[in-house]
């Protein structure tokens, strides 16, 4: 068996690893191979402050060129993964050559899903993913563009935040019936579908687009969304066909213990690709989280090592849209909660909003409020019953609800 440990995707994920490996003492060969000719780089500002040219180029770098040579880490950009054979400990690529690993991490992340319509590969559609699709999308944005954005997920939102910001005409097309509908549920979405009137947007709910044209987004009821270009937002599928191929676990994403420890003892996965069993729910989940690329690969790294690590973070992400900034802390599955207790301001957009069940806090999610993901975290992870009235009472300090008086 090789000595050399190998991680495939050069991401935040794979970056992070190394990283750690580094830090917790191992000082075998470590390679680090990416299919993009950018070294790793972190991807919300993409759709954020580097889509609006608001934050440099050289700020969304995880390190610097000069990190991975002074810790002699074996960095392979532009580098294709074709195979991966856990028994044979190797990894081939696509020139033919191969190396061998004695342990793998697999950092493959996720990719956009393409829109099953006539069209949707048309050069006027843009789909945002990389640091180039970045670029792509920013070229277009100026005063009187048309912009049509089909998905009303966050990636939807975020880039029609930045459109309108530069002055782009925008209309948002969206299936379900309201904005992020299927990860907020109705009381919060609400928020986010005023936010963008108010600023502007043109929201079209449920409505079914099936074709792009060179004019525009026909839709089903035959209407015709005229716009200059596209921007397709309707998830990503994890990136699992190395593992499948390699006889891995796969349902939903590299299926993981809480070790981040795959169906094959030597070989890990963290990050989008990964469907990891969480502690504090008892089972597996997949989140698709800036949060999670950068602190599952810890985890993973010292797994790696033999040491004794558990991932049992509760989820986070955020969005910045115009004036609004927001935290979400927590995991809630569709229709997983019975009741939505909201403290502070909803309609001036200064609030925070908590999801329950059974008067124990899932989630809480702070709009414009700070310095409180700590005590939303501890409301979350304790599972200690809560007062809902003094969850949304703001004289009542958040770190002393469902605590023993």
């Amino acid at each position: 068996m090789d000595s050399a440990y190998v991680i495939v995707g050069a991401s935040l994920a794979g970056a992070k690893a190394a990283e750690t490996l580094r830090e917790e003492g191992f000082d075998g060969p470590l390679v680090l191979i990416g299919d993009e000719h950018e070294r790793p780089y972190e991807r919300p500002p993409l759709s954020k402050g580097y889509l609006m040219g608001k934050t440099a180029r050289e700020k969304i770098y995880v390190h610097s060129p000069e990190w991975y040579e002074e810790h002699s880490i074996d960095l392979r950009l532009s580098t294709v993964v074709t195979a991966i054979d856990p028994a044979a400990h190797r990894v081939t690529l696509a020139d033919g050559s191969s190396l061998g690993f004695g342990r793998l991490l697999l950092t493959t992340g996720a990719s956009p899903r393409r829109l099953p319509v006539p069209g949707a590969d048309a050069e006027s559609v843009y789909y945002l993913r990389r640091i180039e699709d970045s670029d792509r999308i920013r070229a277009l944005l100026r005063p009187g563009v048309r912009i049509a954005v089909i998905g009303a997920g966050w990636i939807g939102l975020e880039t029609a935040s930045a459109a309108r910001e530069a002055g782009a005409e925008v209309t948002v097309l969206e299936v379900a019936e309201l904005p992020l509908l299927h990860v907020l549920g109705r009381e919060a979405a609400r928020v986010f579908a005023e936010l963008h009137r108010d600023h502007g947007v043109d929201l079209r709910f449920g409505v079914q687009v099936t074709e792009i044209t060179g004019h525009g987004v026909r839709l089903g009821d035959g209407t015709l969304i005229e716009a200059d270009a596209v921007i397709v937002g309707v998830g990503v599928a994890p990136n699992t066909r190395l593992a499948t191929a390699a006889g891995l676990t796969v349902d939903n994403g590299v299926l993981t213990d809480q070790h981040l420890q795959s169906s094959h003892p030597d070989v890990f996965a963290a990050g989008d690709v990964v469907n990891a069993f969480h502690p504090l729910y008892g089972r597996h989940i997949r989140v698709e989280h800036w949060a999670n690329a950068l602190h599952q690969p810890r985890t993973a790294a010292r797994s790696m090592l033999g040491e004794e690590a558990v991932h049992e973070r509760v989820p986070y992400f955020f969005t910045d849209q115009y004036e609004l900034g927001m935290e979400y802390s927590g995991y809630v599955e569709p229709g997983g909660y019975d009741r939505v207790v909201f403290r502070g301001d909803v309609p001036g957009r200064e609030f925070i909003a908590f999801w329950l069940s059974g008067n124990r806090v899932l989630a809480g999610m702070n709009v414009n409020i700070w310095d409180v993901t700590d005590p939303i975290r501890d409301l979350v992870r304790s599972g200690r019953p809560v007062d809902p009235d003094a969850l949304a009472d703001p004289d009542t300090p958040l770190d002393r609800i469902g605590k023993p008086q």
